[in-house]
């Protein structure tokens, strides 16, 4: 597995979020480039602000743009996600710190193609030290099931060391999903998810009734089965933000039925009502790192 790949199921599991996934850092004496606000695909609609009741999505059309008059309100999944939650982190790697910044946000809830969806949102970039030698300017998009985060769609925008890359990809179980004519269908397993929505996904996992889950995640590359385990339920942990009581979930990644050894994960989630990820620490053979919560609002 790459340590791209390993980023994205990461944090962007992080942050938890993992990063896509995951290590996209970068710049030294150089300022982080603005992040952009891409447009939301053709099929997506922001959810009506005075919805007070949230309704049943509507099935989707089989024609491109499937955009209603009325937007369906998202079923009311009584998920922790707050829209409009940004969680800050930063990145170090061995003795470098603050190597990498990752920002995590919940950038809303809507309608994709007729299904109720969160679209989650994160970016990336290197910093100090290691943007001298890996400059990253990364942006990723979910948009996710509104109950399960299964992904619907999942888009990469990468600028990574002066090239820059675009990948919107529309998931699909039967090959029958329509996609929009930027968009290249990823065929997967049901239920799927990709980095953003899973680490979403753990979030919102009872571990004191379910303490190992699994599901396969798609990192815009490759198809993985990705196992997370309650190691400790209560522990103190340390970091920029404060100081917390965090849940430790192991994370495993699978390919083709192989566990991977170039890696592993470790998440800690806070035991506060948003269970918001504080830590997440990665082994590699060549370096550790720990992704550190820098601030939450």
């Amino acid at each position: 597995m790459s340590l791209r790949t390993t980023i994205g199921i990461a944090i962007l599991a992080v942050l938890g979020c993992v990063v896509g996934t995951f290590y996209y850092l970068r710049a030294r004496e150089a300022k982080p480039a603005p992040e952009v606000v891409s447009p939301e695909p053709a099929g997506f609609r922001d959810a009506p602000p005075d919805s007070a009741k949230p309704a049943n999505a509507a099935a989707a059309k089989p024609r491109l743009p499937a955009i209603s008059k009325k937007a369906a309100a998202p079923v009311d999944t009584a998920l922790p996600l707050r829209p409009g939650e940004v969680l800050e982190y930063t990145a170090n790697v061995s003795n470098l710190e603050n190597v990498a910044s990752l920002k995590l946000q919940v950038a809303g809830r809507g309608t994709f193609l007729g299904k109720s969806v969160w679209h989650l949102q994160a970016f990336a970039h290197t910093q100090n030290a290691l943007r001298m030698i890996f400059e990253v300017d990364d942006q990723f998009d979910s948009y996710s099931d509104a109950a399960t985060l299964a992904s619907l769609q999942y888009e990469m925008r990468l600028n990574e060391r002066g090239q820059k890359v675009e990948s919107l990809q529309r998931m699909t179980a039967t090959g029958r999903e329509p996609a929009s004519p930027e968009a290249a269908q990823a065929r997967v397993l049901p239920g799927t998810r990709d980095p953003l929505g899973f680490m979403q996904f753990l979030r919102n996992v009872d571990w004191a009734k379910m303490p190992e889950v699994r599901c396969p995640v798609y990192d815009g590359h490759k198809l993985y089965d990705v196992r997370a385990k309650v190691r400790a339920a209560s522990e103190k942990v340390t970091v920029p933000a404060g100081d917390y009581t965090a849940s430790k979930i192991g994370i495993r990644v699978f390919d083709n039925g192989v566990e991977t050894k170039d890696a592993s994960f470790t998440l800690y989630l806070a035991n506060n009502a948003a269970r918001t990820p504080v830590l997440l620490e990665a082994v590699m053979p060549f370096a550790t790192a720990r992704v550190e919560l820098l601030k939450a609002k």
